[in-house]
Order: structure tokens, then C-alpha cells, then sequence
């Protein structure tokens, strides 16, 4: 039972910070922002709006990790990175935007398929090399 209250625990503050992407989205484009935020902050956006997963997740308990930590992980580094009056200015656009749907990154998501093929074609060639 306490696994579990555990694990409800961690999915809620995933989703409390998931909501705050929004807000990083809209904060990331103000020039009170330092260049460090702004990257990371772009890094984070792209990666969580992107349809492609770097880990997919059909592959048990690793496929969501990036769901249920690295995401979460990054979206609180960017938040602590962007002063909190970009963050407070940004929040009621960030409602508008969450109620019409999220966006899709589609020039990641083909990014992350390529990585995918290029990582497999290598893995093909070392296990060829090595049989050979």
C-alpha cells in the first residue's frame, strides 16, 4: 500500500509539472530570460511536445522514465532558472493554450527517428562484425 501511495505521489507532482510547460513555453521567448534558461528551456519544450519518445515506451519500466522523471527533472531545473515574474506574467496564456491542445513538434520527433535508425544500423553492424 505504500508503494503504491508512492507511486500516486510521483505521477501527481509529474503532472503538476507537466501543466508548468506551458508557462516555460510562453516564459522562454522573454528577454528578461538569460541564454542558459532560454536553451534549456527550449530543450525541455521540444523534447516534452515532440510525438517521439527518446525512450519508447514499449519497453518495460525504462520507457517511462523518461515520462515519469526526466521530463519532470527538467521542467523544474528551467522553472528555478526563469525569474518568477516571467513565470507569473505567462501563467493565465498558459491556461489559454492548455485548454486548445497541446502542440506538436514534428521536426524533433523526426530527429528522434533518425537517432533511433542510426542507432540501430550501428548496433546492426557491430553485432554483423561480430559474428563475422
Amino acid at each position: 500500500m505504500k508503494k503504491q501511495n508512492t507511486l500516486n505521489k510521483i505521477k501527481n507532482y509529474a503532472k503538476k509539472l507537466k501543466h508548468n510547460l506551458f508557462v516555460i513555453y510562453l516564459s522562454y521567448k522573454d528577454q528578461r530570460v538569460s541564454w542558459l534558461a532560454k536553451v534549456v528551456a527550449i530543450c525541455v519544450v521540444a523534447y516534452a511536445f515532440s510525438p517521439i519518445d527518446l525512450i519508447p515506451d514499449f519497453i518495460p519500466i525504462l520507457g517511462y522514465l523518461d515520462d515519469l522523471i526526466l521530463v519532470p527533472l527538467g521542467i523544474s531545473l528551467v522553472l528555478k532558472l526563469i525569474p518568477s515574474i516571467v513565470i507569473d506574467e505567462n501563467l493565465a496564456k498558459a491556461e489559454e493554450i492548455r485548454e486548445k491542445g497541446k502542440p506538436k513538434n514534428w521536426f524533433v520527433g523526426t530527429l528522434f527517428i533518425l537517432i533511433w535508425i542510426i542507432f540501430a544500423i550501428w548496433i546492426g553492424k557491430l553485432i554483423f562484425s561480430f559474428f563475422l
